[in-house]
């Protein structure tokens, strides 16, 4: 059987200007057949934003508001009634993220409440390949149809953060860094992640990606923003990461959660069957974009098996800065295992993180959670020679 092709469209959006980004996710949206085609104006509707933690929209670390509010009033304009919206941050709670990055405040002026993401159920998944079982939140189980809103950034352990790995937000709480625990490599974890998209893909019918204003460097919080200028849309997040990765002059294949989930059925990833509408993809293709255009950890570390203890001196690892460090002590608390790879040490009056690598499994949750962008993601010199 012919494999049936995704569709993405590509949109550019030369700012956040609220009139201009309704206008061009209507259009987008219109590429793709209109919102009735996904969303029935009777069903429950949940819009999933990047909230990773409580930050300006000008840090290029959220979904940004503009973005949300369009996609509010697209859905209200065609008769949709029953609208909440929610993310499982990694610090803080899900009111305070949505506060800081200005999302509470549209949903506010639009009536919208924000769903329960504090709280959920286990649910089984006996489909899974990877795992069987997931903790969901609440706000996700209630929600008939959900339209996820993703933001264009780097990630340590995954190399892009996009339409895939937003779903992660739908896991409630503690339970996103035990399973850093349980799947401690970027295979594993990637295929985790395209367990949960495929256990919630009956509800996923859309995502919309935030690139007007996205991030590069060391992400998904600490890097740096960078001016895009494009809106992403299509109904198969494997292809709309493919595009975007290709849009980096990022290999497809490097990105686990792209090739993992076209393997596990999930979605397109190859250019031959994706179908790009709207603008022309070259026109902001960045080739000077600040990725790392290599394969993931997982993969070192199948190259590194001949090396024995040596191991430690090759592999990429977390790296602290002190004098950006505050000594706050999140990194230590974001550590997924119960005997943590860090420690908090106060030398010369100063506090800061010391890293016992021997226990660190790299996830990088201390760098995606450091708050002051002191944590970066490095490979020893030995390693970027040999390896």
């Amino acid at each position: 059987m012919e494999n049936k092709k995704s569709k993405v469209v590509i949109i550019g959006c030369e700012s956040y200007d609220r009139d201009l980004v309704y206008k061009r996710l209507k259009k987008g949206i219109d590429l793709l057949g209109g919102i009735d085609q996904f969303i029935d104006k009777d069903e429950k509707v949940l819009l999933k934003p990047n909230l990773l933690r409580g930050k300006d929209p000008d840090a290029a670390v959220t979904t940004h508001p503009s973005v949300f509010e369009a996609v509010i009033k697209i859905l209200q304009d065609s008769g949709v009634e029953e609208i909440t919206y929610g993310d499982s941050p990694g610090v803080g709670t899900p009111a305070g993220a949505a506060k800081a990055s200005r999302l509470q405040e549209v949903a506010k002026n639009f009536d919208i409440p924000l769903a329960d993401f504090k709280d959920g159920q286990s649910v089984d998944y006996y489909a899974g390949q990877v795992t069987k079982k997931f903790q969901i939140a609440n706000g996700v189980l209630e929600a008939d149809a959900i339209i996820s809103l993703p933001k264009m950034k780097t990630h340590g352990l995954t190399r892009i953060t996009g339409a895939v790995k937003n779903n992660f937000g739908c896991v409630y709480g503690l339970n996103k860094g035990m399973s850093h625990g349980r799947y401690q490599d970027a295979g594993s974890f990637s295929k985790m992640l395209i367990d949960l998209n495929r256990y919630l893909s009956n509800k996923m019918r859309l995502t919309i990606m935030d690139g007007v204003l996205m991030m590069e460097g060391n992400g998904p919080a600490s890097g740096k923003a960078k001016v895009m200028e494009v809106l992403m849309l299509s109904d198969d997040p494997v292809a709309l990461d493919a595009t975007f990765a290709r849009m980096i002059d990022l290999d497809p294949d490097y990105v686990p959660t792209i090739k993992y989930g076209h393997e596990m059925g999930l979605g397109n990833k190859d250019l031959e069957d994706i179908i790009l509408l709207g603008d022309d993809a070259s026109l902001f293709f960045d080739p000077e974009f600040d990725v790392v255009r290599k394969p993931v950890d997982s993969d070192e570390r199948s190259k590194l098996a001949n090396f024995g203890k040596l191991k430690g001196l090759l592999l990429q690892k977390p790296v602290v800065d002190k004098d950006k460090c505050i000594g706050c002590g999140i990194c230590q608390e974001a550590c997924p295992l119960e005997k943590k790879a860090i420690k908090m040490v106060t030398r010369t009056r100063r506090t800061y993180p010391l890293y016992l690598y021997h226990h660190c499994i790299r996830c990088y949750c201390c760098q995606e959670m450091c708050p002051e962008g002191a944590i970066s993601v490095k490979t020893p010199l030995l390693g970027k020679l040999l390896i």
